[in-house]
């Protein structure tokens, strides 16, 4: 089943997330480094998020790779 990230990526451009593991979608902390949000994530009681770098822009990439 795909998981549906458009508001987190429209939300954090750019910055580094730490999501929930049981659903892939809660922001449960957000900055600029992953030493940041590792620290706020365990703060808030998450001390092993999912992270994820944020794209400042969505870039389509239609391509394929060449078995050798």
């Amino acid at each position: 089943m795909a998981i549906d990230l458009s508001e987190v990526v429209n939300k954090y451009k750019g910055l580094w997330v730490g999501l929930k593991k049981e659903d892939q979608t809660t922001v449960v902390a957000s900055g600029t480094t992953v030493k940041e949000v590792m620290e706020k994530a365990k703060r808030v009681g998450y001390p092993q998020p999912i992270l994820f770098k944020v794209p400042t822009q969505i870039i389509p990439f239609v391509g394929g790779f060449q078995a050798v």
